[in-house]
C-alpha cells in the first residue's frame, strides 16, 4: 500500500535549541581584568596539575574570554556574559587586541609591512594588522627568564589584531623571519593591563 502526500503538505520545522545561557542582569554581571603570568593556563581546572586560573582568582562562575596560551602573558578578561565573550573573541566584532611583542633579530620597514598586509598561514591569509616597532616596555621580570643568543639584537614592537587563530602573533613573526621570544596582551577592546600587577586582578565595570 502506498500514500501520497497531500500537496498542502509542508515538512515540520524544527527549532534549533538554544543553549547559550541567558545574560546575567547589570547588576549581576561581572567582567574581571587578569595579569596573567607565564606557564599558567587560561582555564581552572587541569588533570596534570600544572598552575591554573583557580590559583589566582576565586570568584565563581568566571570564564576566560579567549585563551592566552600557557607560554603568553599578559591581559585575560573573564565574565559570565556570554554576549561580552562574543563580542571580545570574534573576529566579526573586530575587537582589537594588542600585544608586546619581544622578537629575535631587527625587523625592517619593509619586514613589518608584510605584516601590515596580511601574511599566509597554514590556515589561511591573516587580515591586515596594526605593528610598529616600540621602545623596550618597563615590565616584571619573567620566570624563567627569556634565552637570549648573544650575538643577535632583539626587538620589541606592538602587533594589533582582531583575529585570534591558534598561537597566531607567534606564527605570524615566525613567518617573516622573526621568532617570538616573549608576548605579552597588552589590551583587548578599551581594556589593559595598565594598572593590574602582575599575577593580579580587578574587577571592572562596562
Amino acid at each position: 500500500m502506498t500514500f501520497k502526500r497531500s500537496p498542502n503538505w509542508k515538512k515540520p520545522a524544527f527549532k534549533k535549541k538554544n543553549t547559550q545561557k541567558p545574560r546575567p542582569a547589570p547588576k549581576d554581571r561581572k567582567v574581571l581584568i587578569f595579569n596573567k603570568p607565564f606557564d599558567v593556563l587560561s582555564q581552572f581546572t587541569d588533570d596534570q596539575h600544572r598552575q591554573t586560573l583557580a590559583d589566582f582568582i576565586s570568584v565563581k562562575d568566571v570564564y576566560a574570554a579567549g585563551r592566552l596560551d600557557r607560554d603568553s602573558e599578559g591581559l585575560l578578561i573573564l565574565t559570565n556574559d556570554g554576549v561580552l565573550q562574543a563580542r571580545l573573541t570574534q573576529p566579526e566584532s573586530k575587537s582589537p587586541k594588542t600585544y608586546w611583542v619581544q622578537v629575535e633579530g631587527a625587523p625592517t620597514e619593509e619586514d613589518l609591512e608584510k605584516l601590515r598586509q596580511g601574511v599566509e598561514l597554514k590556515d589561511g591569509m591573516t587580515l591586515p594588522a596594526k605593528v610598529e616597532v616600540i621602545d623596550t616596555p618597563d615590565l616584571w621580570e619573567r620566570t624563567p627568564p627569556v634565552r637570549f643568543r648573544a650575538a643577535i639584537p632583539t626587538t620589541w614592537i606592538a602587533l594589533t589584531i582582531i583575529e585570534g587563530r591558534n598561537r597566531q602573533v607567534r606564527r605570524m613573526t615566525a613567518h617573516i623571519g622573526f621568532p617570538t621570544l616573549r608576548l605579552i596582551r597588552y589590551s583587548m577592546g578599551d581594556w589593559t593591563i595598565q594598572d593590574v600587577p602582575h599575577g593580579e586582578w580587578k574587577e571592572v565595570s562596562l
